[in-house]
């Protein structure tokens, strides 16, 4: 009965988000009843789909990129030839994590410039760190007697790495990623100071004019993409992990 009714109420918040992106006069309708005092409900410099497409294609550049390069440098560190580089890497790691994405943000514009290509590699490095850790704990959370009965069983140590090792470990590798990927869904929105586009030009609009009504509409669509995200995240490890 819960479940029917978490999934009832779900596919209810996804046709009721689904409406106000998509359709400027259900928008309009219900910024009507919070905001009545605002002239102007409605951010007509660009359409909505447009900025959550470059806000998601933001993101998506960014994790992808993270995950994979994060994902092969855990594994490095944990082989034997790479392991002269885990402290190094688990202190940057550490310490990259304590910068705020502004700060990562204004280092990245004397590098790549203004627009879409600082916010990319901000996140990038914001995000490529949460899936180093986690593919570093995730492959020595593997238990030594499992790979030495997969060696014992005359698999070599790549097959070891791929058939025992990363499966076992996958959860906490996708955790990382799922992680990275939300917060990167929210921290996508300062790439409107570079003038990079996405939702954050609609929440610097509404700063900048006072207006609530796009403030509102900035947050909570960057809010449900990154609460809808973590639902696919959580599926793909209830089926495959």
């Amino acid at each position: 009965m819960k479940k029917k009714l978490s999934i009832s109420l779900f596919v209810l918040s996804l046709v009721f988000f689904l409406s106000y992106a998509f359709f400027p006069v259900f928008r309009e309708s219900v910024l009507k009843i919070f905001f009545t005092s605002e002239a102007n409900l409605l951010y007509e410099r660009s359409s909505l789909p447009r900025l959550m497409g470059d806000h998601l294609l933001m993101v998506f550049l960014s994790g992808a990129s993270a995950s994979v390069i994060g994902i092969l440098l855990g594994l490095f560190v944990t082989r034997p030839s790479g392991r002269v580089y885990y402290p190094l890497l688990r202190s940057l790691a550490s310490m990259a994590q304590t910068f705020p994405p502004s700060a990562v943000l204004a280092l990245a514009v004397p590098i790549a410039g203004f627009g879409f290509k600082p916010v990319v590699f901000a996140l990038f490095v914001y995000s490529i760190f949460p899936v180093i850790n986690n593919t570093i704990s995730g492959i020595e959370g593997v238990h030594p007697d499992l790979t030495e009965a997969s060696l014992g069983m005359g698999m070599t140590p790549l097959q070891v790495l791929f058939k025992t090792e990363i499966p076992l470990a996958g959860k906490v590798i996708i955790a990382g990623i799922r992680t990275s990927t939300v917060i990167n869904i929210g921290t996508a929105t300062i790439g409107a100071v570079t003038g990079a586009g996405g939702l954050g030009r609609i929440l610097m609009a509404g700063i900048i004019h006072n207006n609530l009504a796009y403030i509102f509409t900035g947050a909570f669509i960057s809010a449900m993409l990154a609460l809808y995200t973590d639902k696919v995240f959580s599926l793909i490890e209830e089926k495959y992990f």
